[in-house]
C-alpha cells in the first residue's frame, strides 16, 4: 500500500503565499505522476497541478502563473508553491499519486487526507 501525508495548509491573507508538501510512503515499487486537486464547498474536486516522473507539468488555467508544482523523486515528495493567493483558492487540497505498490502488477490512484487552505482577510 501507498500512503500520502500532506502538510502546509492554513489561513493566509489575499495576495499571500503557502507551500504544500506531500510525502508518499509505504510499500512503493514505483511512482508515476504526482499532483494536487482541490475541492471547495459545494463544488466538484478539480485538478490544480500535476507533474510526471519526468518533470512534465500541467496546471488548471485558474492557477497558471501563480502556482508551481515540483517534486523530489528521491524523497517521493511533491510540493505546491502557491503565490498571489485569492479567496477563490479556498478549498481542501488533496495530494494524489499514480503509483505501483510492491507485489502488484498494476498502478492505482492514491489520495491524501486533504489539507485546508483558507484565503481570507
Amino acid at each position: 500500500q501507498v500512503q500520502l501525508v500532506e502538510s502546509g495548509g492554513g489561513l493566509v491573507q489575499p495576495g499571500g503565499s503557502l507551500r504544500l508538501s506531500c510525502a508518499a510512503s509505504g510499500s512503493i515499487f514505483s511512482i508515476n505522476a504526482m499532483g494536487w486537486y482541490r475541492q471547495a464547498p459545494g463544488k466538484q474536486r478539480e485538478l490544480v497541478a500535476r507533474i510526471t516522473s519526468g518533470g512534465s507539468t500541467n496546471y488548471a488555467d485558474s492557477v497558471k502563473g501563480r502556482f508551481t508544482v515540483s517534486r523530489d523523486n528521491a524523497k517521493n515528495t511533491v510540493y505546491l508553491q502557491m503565490n498571489s493567493l485569492k479567496p477563490e483558492d479556498t478549498a481542501v487540497y488533496y495530494c494524489n499519486t499514480l503509483a505501483r505498490a510492491m507485489g502488484v502488477h498494476y498502478v492505482a490512484d492514491y489520495w491524501g487526507q486533504g489539507t485546508q487552505v483558507t484565503v481570507s482577510s
